[in-house]
């Protein structure tokens, strides 16, 4: 074992507030306001309190300080798909830049909570954040029974009604009915629906939240001129580019194929023109794509895709601040619905 040096001090572990108050000439007391409630004392002490603990190395044990007020001072965001399922749609992007936008302003930080072990109740109570932003789950599910017992504020996002909570929503149903019955006004008879995946039990329990409320917007659009959900093909897959090609192939391979492929999603839209181009077929030539969401990518792609625009960024900004209001006891914001439009370019025209 080496020998220190004469006169050499023996080396000590972190140091502690007792070390920044001993070498600063005050209270641990008056370390912790320095920190924690600045305006307990005096300008020219906190700045010597600082000024020590910058010399000495010290920072403030951050897990400590939230055990002893409660708070964390971030926002989770309860995802219902994995997280590199999640990172895989550019959706979530614009979404998370919205809430990002709040948590800079706010001062929060910003933790995804995806399922763990494929169960998103699991994941709760390793979540240690103030308050929760819920995406894409049902109102009657443990999820919210589970927040709601813990008492952790949440907003939901693409959900259900909730009358306990807030919420953030686009009109998906005026959005659908729009586009649909801009297909229709073209000429279109023979439409595909490519949709994402609702689940293995959903069809049985009825089609829900945003899904539910754009194959609505579809169903009436599609009664105008006297047709039904059965005259249209549908296929549900898990919302990426990939499976949107897949469902593409597949529909285009089979009797009478579509004119027009309308897609519940913009993912789903560039996996269907990717597919297509592959085929041969002209896009919108023979065969129109329309999409849903109106990502950045939207306005660039070949052919540029018609679509209907929701403000994904507000959204987001939306939810964040409903939930710092809720986190705060402030009052509760009623239920907001953003509103959608359609978008017409060049991925769209007459059926041939």
């Amino acid at each position: 074992m080496p020998s220190r040096r004469p006169g050499e001090q023996p080396r000590r572990g972190k140091p502690t507030s007792s070390d920044v108050a001993k070498a600063a000439g005050v209270s641990r007391s008056a370390v912790s306001f320095a920190f924690n409630n600045p305006q307990r004392i005096s300008t020219a002490t906190r700045e010597r309190i600082l000024a020590a603990a910058q010399e000495l190395g010290y920072t403030p044990n951050t897990l400590a300080r939230m055990l002893q007020s409660g708070a964390t001072q971030s926002l989770g965001v309860l995802l219902p798909q994995r997280l590199a399922r999640i990172l895989e749609n550019p959706y979530y992007a614009r979404f998370l830049m919205g809430v990002g936008q709040v948590c800079d302003q706010e001062g929060y930080t910003l933790l995804l909570t995806p399922p763990l072990q494929d169960s998103v109740l699991k994941a709760i109570p390793y979540a240690a954040v103030d308050g929760f932003i819920v995406c894409g789950l049902e109102t009657d599910r443990g999820e919210v029974a589970e927040l709601v017992r813990r008492s952790i504020p949440f907003v939901l996002i693409d959900s259900d009604r909730y009358e306990n909570a807030p919420s953030v929503d686009v009109d998906d149903h005026g959005g659908a009915l729009e586009v649909t019955r801009y297909l229709l006004e073209l000429g279109h008879r023979r439409l595909a629906v490519v949709s994402m995946d609702p689940g293995p039990d959903r069809p049985v329990r009825g089609y829900r939240g945003p899904l539910g409320r754009r194959l609505a917007g579809i169903t009436e659009a599609l009664a105008e001129v006297g047709l039904t959900m059965d005259d249209v093909r549908l296929a549900e897959v898990p919302v990426t580019r990939n499976d949107g090609y897949r469902a593409t192939r597949a529909l285009m391979a089979g009797p009478r194929p579509p004119t027009a492929i309308l897609a519940l999603s913009d993912v789903l839209a560039y996996g269907a023109v990717d597919a297509l181009q592959e085929l041969g077929v002209d896009v919108p030539g023979e065969v129109s794509v329309t999409g849903f969401d109106d990502l950045a990518e939207s306005a660039w792609f070949r052919p540029r895709l018609t679509t209907v625009r929701q403000p994904i960024v507000t959204k987001g900004r939306t939810a964040a601040n409903f939930c710092i209001s809720a986190i705060r006891g402030e009052d509760q914001h009623p239920h907001q619905s953003l509103g959608t439009s359609l978008i017409v370019r060049d991925s769209t025209a007459k059926p041939a």
